[in-house]
């Protein structure tokens, strides 16, 4: 099947600085580090990012001419590859008129000069930090930012790769969100106000666009699903799901085959849907009228958008557009997004149980999610196959995307751990989770910073890579700890 939703790499454009004095006094210095520059962009393109490569920057004039070529080469970030020492007038003129973000990129080649055989021309080829300070400081005076310096070796430094691989997990989520088409179907579900949210504004802080989309046009393709469609795509949902017996909860039977059947053919529509709209990612509620086709249709989506999901286009259950912009960024930082509120603490155990009802990122599943038929969605109508399992045991982050008093966007990050124990077999994801210092006092801060009541759940600790994105967003963020 092909959507519009794969996904694609971010892309850094990557430039070398140095002082073009040296060619002259150090024969084959330049070509040696260049070697170094090819390197360097070697081990972006490791991480799965598109390389743009715009060789070396050595004088302002050649500076001033390679302001056209990035900024029609549409990249997310730009790395400035400190090879040796460069005036600031070779870094200031692409700082000021290039938008995208700029790091610093200083990784010596070797992890301490040969003192006995130290020269001139060796503390060149590894002096990458010594136009640092003279490049942030010029940037402070322009009144420009420079997003981060990586400071280590070029070779065999694990911190420095994990740095370069965390910018590029940050360059896939920018891409993502340029251009995305993130549908809104259908409407709020009523009484939630802090689901709301402009359209216009949310292109404006995101770099996106909101189609305004109808369920009718989803009914119209189930409509003309073919009986071979929901056969293979039942399969399908057999392949990926545990379907067990009921436990204590008597609104859950052992999957039905009218419930797999309804399945199956909204998944195979809702592709076709997706595909019709060129959509990234949608946020969607509606009802219906009672015992309508079209009732069935939208209430039969749950396991069709959890496999989108898990393919890496974010679906959000009750219309909240901003939960499911983060939700796309968690995916494209490879971390999963499933939409997620609080529900009952175990004061017992010094955790709490977190979860939702509806579609989830399979992906990040602790073992193979459920299925279930409930006899009914409880605070919504409708009844069907659901979706149940708990997150990955290990470190887990959190990401609300709320909205101040002004309409101005803000990101509530938290980061806390998904621990073993038992979940209840409703039909729902829920993960046992805890925080610290405790688990109450966590919640406490987090309610407290302002957030909707859902957020997007993800795997291991990324509070602070979140963060950069914001900061590049120009949105503010805070993280609870």
């Amino acid at each position: 099947m092909k959507y519009n939703h794969i996904r694609k790499p971010g892309r850094i454009g990557v430039f070398a600085v140095a002082h073009a004095k040296y060619w002259e006094q150090f024969d084959g210095l330049r070509d040696r580090l260049m070697e170094y520059h090819g390197d360097l962009c070697e081990k972006i393109r490791a991480n799965g990012t598109e390389v743009v490569d715009f060789g070396m920057v050595d004088s302002n004039t050649i500076a001033y001419d390679l302001i056209p070529q990035i900024n029609a080469a549409n990249v997310d970030i730009m790395f400035c590859n400190m090879v040796t020492y460069a005036t600031s007038s070779v870094f200031a003129p692409i700082l000021r008129e290039v938008n995208a973000p700029m790091v610093l990129v200083a990784l010596q080649p070797l992890a301490a000069l040969d003192y006995t055989q130290a020269n001139t021309r060796m503390q060149l080829e590894n002096d990458n930090i010594c136009s640092v300070p003279e490049f942030t400081g010029v940037a402070i005076r322009m009144g420009k930012k420079v997003q981060d310096v990586i400071i280590g070796r070029l070779y065999g430094d694990e911190q420095a790769d994990r740095e370069l691989a965390e910018w590029c997990s940050v360059a896939d989520a920018l891409h993502a969100l340029k251009g995305a088409r993130m549908g809104l179907m259908g409407h709020v579900l009523e009484s939630m106000y802090d689901m709301h949210a402009d359209p216009t504004a949310v292109s404006a802080a995101f770099g996106l666009h909101v189609p305004l989309l109808e369920p009718d046009s989803l009914l119209e393709l189930r409509r003309q699903v073919t009986e071979e469609e929901i056969a293979k795509k039942a399969e399908e949902i057999k392949q990926k799901f545990d379907m067990p017996d009921p436990v204590s909860d008597p609104i859950t039977v052992k999957l039905t085959d009218a419930d797999l059947r309804e399945a199956a053919c909204s998944a195979v529509a809702l592709e076709h849907f997706v595909e019709k709209n060129k959509l990234t990612g949608l946020a969607y509620y509606y009802e219906g009228l009672e015992d309508s086709e079209l009732r069935t249709a939208v209430t039969s989506l749950i396991l069709g958008n959890s496999m989108l999901i898990g393919d890496g286009f974010p679906m959000y259950g009750e219309f909240d557009i901003k939960t499911c912009i983060a939700m796309l960024i968690m995916d494209r930082l490879g971390i999963g997004g499933s939409f997620a509120e609080l529900h009952p603490f175990d004061f017992k155990n010094n955790c709490i149980l977190i979860g939702h009802d509806g579609p989830h990122h399979i992906q990040i599943a602790e073992g193979k999610p459920v299925v279930r038929s409930l006899l009914k969605y409880h605070g919504k109508p409708g009844h069907g196959a659901s979706i149940e399992f708990k997150l990955k045991e290990g470190p887990i982050t959190m990401l609300g995307i709320t909205q101040d008093g002004n309409g101005r966007f803000k990101f509530v990050i938290g980061e806390g751990e998904s621990q073993h124990g038992p979940i209840p077999p409703t039909g729902n994801t829920n993960t046992c989770a805890v925080f610290q210092p405790s688990t109450p006092e966590f919640i406490k801060r987090w309610v407290m910073a302002g957030p909707t009541h859902h957020y997007a759940l993800g795997i291991g600790h990324h509070a602070d890579t979140i963060k950069k994105i914001a900061d590049i967003l120009g949105i503010e963020a805070v993280i609870i700890r």
